[in-house]
Protein backbone atom coordinates (compact mmCIF):
# COMPACT_ATOMS: atom_id res chain seq x y z
CA UNK A 1 0.00 0.00 0.00
CA UNK A 2 2.84 2.41 0.67
CA UNK A 3 4.24 1.68 -2.58
CA UNK A 4 1.95 3.78 -4.41
CA UNK A 5 2.56 6.68 -2.90
CA UNK A 6 6.28 6.49 -2.83
CA UNK A 7 6.03 5.66 -7.15
CA UNK A 8 4.04 8.82 -7.32
CA UNK A 9 6.90 10.77 -5.21
CA UNK A 10 9.73 9.22 -7.48
CA UNK A 11 7.80 10.17 -10.80
CA UNK A 12 7.43 13.89 -9.58
CA UNK A 13 10.78 14.14 -9.21
CA UNK A 14 12.24 12.70 -11.92
CA UNK A 15 9.28 15.08 -14.20
CA UNK A 16 11.36 18.18 -11.94
CA UNK A 17 14.39 17.11 -12.94
CA UNK A 18 13.63 16.62 -16.92
CA UNK A 19 12.36 20.29 -15.93
CA UNK A 20 15.29 21.38 -14.36
CA UNK A 21 17.21 19.84 -17.40
CA UNK A 22 15.92 20.71 -20.09
CA UNK A 23 17.01 24.03 -20.74
CA UNK A 24 14.08 26.13 -20.78
CA UNK A 25 13.17 28.24 -17.69
CA UNK A 26 9.88 27.96 -17.31
CA UNK A 27 8.18 31.72 -15.83
CA UNK A 28 6.15 32.33 -13.08
CA UNK A 29 2.77 31.42 -13.14
CA UNK A 30 1.92 34.62 -11.03
CA UNK A 31 -1.57 34.51 -10.03
CA UNK A 32 -4.17 32.18 -11.13
CA UNK A 33 -7.06 35.08 -10.75
CA UNK A 34 -6.15 38.86 -10.84
CA UNK A 35 -8.88 41.68 -10.65
CA UNK A 36 -7.45 44.94 -13.22
CA UNK A 37 -8.42 48.60 -12.82
CA UNK A 38 -11.52 49.16 -15.37
CA UNK A 39 -11.61 52.82 -14.99
CA UNK A 40 -15.06 54.50 -14.53
CA UNK A 41 -16.69 50.96 -15.77
CA UNK A 42 -15.39 49.37 -12.45
CA UNK A 43 -13.31 46.58 -12.14
CA UNK A 44 -12.54 44.06 -14.28
CA UNK A 45 -12.10 40.11 -13.32
CA UNK A 46 -9.27 38.38 -15.18
CA UNK A 47 -8.59 34.23 -15.18
CA UNK A 48 -4.78 35.01 -15.61
CA UNK A 49 -4.37 30.90 -15.36
CA UNK A 50 -6.52 30.40 -18.11
CA UNK A 51 -4.83 32.79 -20.64
CA UNK A 52 -1.23 30.97 -19.23
CA UNK A 53 -2.93 27.81 -20.18
CA UNK A 54 -3.67 29.30 -24.35
CA UNK A 55 -1.34 31.75 -25.05
CA UNK A 56 2.41 32.69 -25.23
CA UNK A 57 2.76 35.30 -21.95
CA UNK A 58 4.32 37.66 -24.32
CA UNK A 59 0.87 38.41 -26.27
CA UNK A 60 0.31 40.83 -23.07
CA UNK A 61 3.33 40.78 -21.30
CA UNK A 62 5.56 42.42 -24.22
CA UNK A 63 3.57 45.30 -23.08
CA UNK A 64 3.47 45.51 -19.60
CA UNK A 65 6.14 43.48 -17.73
CA UNK A 66 5.47 40.17 -15.63
CA UNK A 67 5.29 41.72 -11.68
CA UNK A 68 2.29 42.98 -9.64
CA UNK A 69 1.28 46.26 -10.15
CA UNK A 70 2.57 46.72 -13.54
CA UNK A 71 -0.37 47.74 -15.68
CA UNK A 72 -1.34 50.81 -12.77
CA UNK A 73 3.16 51.67 -12.63
CA UNK A 74 2.94 52.14 -16.90
CA UNK A 75 -0.28 54.51 -16.24
CA UNK A 76 1.06 56.54 -13.88
CA UNK A 77 4.47 57.03 -15.79
CA UNK A 78 2.15 58.20 -18.83
CA UNK A 79 3.94 55.17 -20.51
CA UNK A 80 1.13 53.15 -20.91
CA UNK A 81 -2.07 55.00 -23.23
CA UNK A 82 -5.28 54.79 -22.18
CA UNK A 83 -7.60 51.68 -22.85
CA UNK A 84 -4.44 50.36 -23.81
CA UNK A 85 -4.81 47.14 -22.30
CA UNK A 86 -8.72 46.63 -22.52
CA UNK A 87 -8.02 47.30 -26.39
CA UNK A 88 -5.02 44.21 -26.37
CA UNK A 89 -7.71 41.80 -24.64
CA UNK A 90 -10.48 43.02 -26.61
CA UNK A 91 -9.02 42.40 -29.94
CA UNK A 92 -7.33 39.43 -28.97
CA UNK A 93 -10.75 38.19 -27.89
CA UNK A 94 -12.07 39.21 -31.69
CA UNK A 95 -9.90 37.68 -33.71
CA UNK A 96 -9.63 33.92 -31.63
CA UNK A 97 -13.86 34.63 -32.84
CA UNK A 98 -13.20 35.20 -36.12
CA UNK A 99 -10.61 32.40 -36.19
CA UNK A 100 -13.85 30.03 -34.75
CA UNK A 101 -11.78 29.83 -31.74
CA UNK A 102 -12.85 30.01 -28.27
CA UNK A 103 -11.90 33.50 -27.27
CA UNK A 104 -13.54 35.75 -24.11
CA UNK A 105 -15.91 38.54 -23.87
CA UNK A 106 -15.81 41.72 -26.28
CA UNK A 107 -18.67 43.59 -24.87
CA UNK A 108 -18.45 46.71 -21.68
CA UNK A 109 -20.80 44.68 -19.39
CA UNK A 110 -18.98 41.10 -19.65
CA UNK A 111 -15.87 42.68 -18.74
CA UNK A 112 -16.57 45.14 -16.87
CA UNK A 113 -19.56 43.18 -14.08
CA UNK A 114 -19.87 46.49 -11.84
CA UNK A 115 -20.89 45.98 -8.35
Amino acid sequence: MKRIPIILLAAAMALAAAAAFSGEEAAPPGKAEMTLQGGFMGAVPFPHARHQQRLDCQACHAIFPQEAGAVESLKEKGTLKKKQVMDQCRDCHKKKIGAGEPAGPTTCRTCHPGP
